[in-house]
């Protein structure tokens, strides 16, 4: 799947985000095998030192793990790891201003539940 690249973010931490949403959906499960560094780069047409930076992020978080001679493999608990991580930073840095936004538009619970459905 090609990822759709934004002008935001850099292309590593997109690449990352990109790998821990393929492993909060299932896509990759714990104990598989990541892709490899050169296919991600052919697929994503980027160099592989980006790839290699977003990995080794996954790999400072615990996520991932390195196999000698094997490859990168997803690690026991990655997905409630990144659930735990990408909660807590929704909360310090996403939430306060949907919040803000929230009650400054004067919506209620019931509003965004209604909303939603």
């Amino acid at each position: 799947m090609k990822i759709v690249w934004n002008e935001k973010d850099p292309i590593y931490l997109q690449i990352h985000q990109y790998l821990a949403q393929l492993i909060l959906q299932g896509v990759i499960k714990e104990g598989d095998a990541l892709p490899s560094v050169r296919q991600l780069a052919v697929a994503q047409h980027v160099n592989p030192i980006t790839v290699s930076k977003a990995i080794a992020m996954l790999v400072d978080d615990g996520i991932a793990l390195k196999r000698r001679g094997l490859g990168m493999f997803v690690a026991e608990g990655a997905a409630e790891h990144l659930r735990v991580q990408l909660r807590a930073r929704f909360l310090s840095e996403e939430w306060p201003s949907i919040h803000q936004r929230i009650t400054l538009l004067g919506l209620s619970v019931k509003d965004l539940i209604k909303e939603s459905s």
